[in-house]
C-alpha cells in the first residue's frame, strides 16, 4: 500500500493517508488570551478543514486522544467537544492530563479516521 505525506516538513507531516486511514498531526491553538474553550474550538476547526482536505469528516473519525494540561479544564472542553460532536458518529476517545510543549498550550488532539 502507498503512504501519502501531505504538507510535509523536515520535522512531520501535517496529514498521513494509508490504507484509507488519515493521520493528522497534534492539533493545537496556542494564543495566550485564549482559554481552554477557545482553544478546543480554534482545534476542532483545524481537524475540521485538515479531514476535509484529506477527502473525510468528523463522521469519519475513529479514534482521538485529548491531552489536556489540567484536568480542571476537563468540563470546559467536554462542552465544547459535546457541541461538536452532538449530531455526529462518536469516535473511540482518551483523555490525559499532560505536560505541553509550550505553556500557553492548554489542549491537543490527536486523530485517526477513516477516508
Amino acid at each position: 500500500m502507498q503512504i501519502e505525506r501531505i504538507e510535509s516538513t523536515a520535522r512531520m507531516s501535517r496529514i498521513v493517508k494509508h490504507n484509507h486511514t488519515v493521520y493528522l498531526c497534534g492539533q493545537t491553538a496556542a494564543d495566550p488570551a485564549w482559554d481552554i474553550a477557545e482553544q478546543t474550538e480554534r482545534c476542532l476547526v483545524k481537524i475540521t478543514d485538515l479531514l476535509a482536505s484529506a477527502g473525510s469528516s468528523k463522521d469519519q473519525i475513529l479514534s482521538v486522544t485529548i491531552y489536556i494540561r489540567d484536568m480542571k479544564d476537563f468540563s470546559a472542553m467536554n462542552e465544547v467537544w459535546d457541541a461538536w460532536v452532538l449530531n455526529s458518529e462518536k469516535p473511540a476517545r482518551a483523555c490525559v492530563e499532560a505536560r505541553m510543549a509550550r505553556p500557553e498550550l492548554l489542549v491537543e488532539f490527536s486523530v485517526i479516521a477513516a477516508y
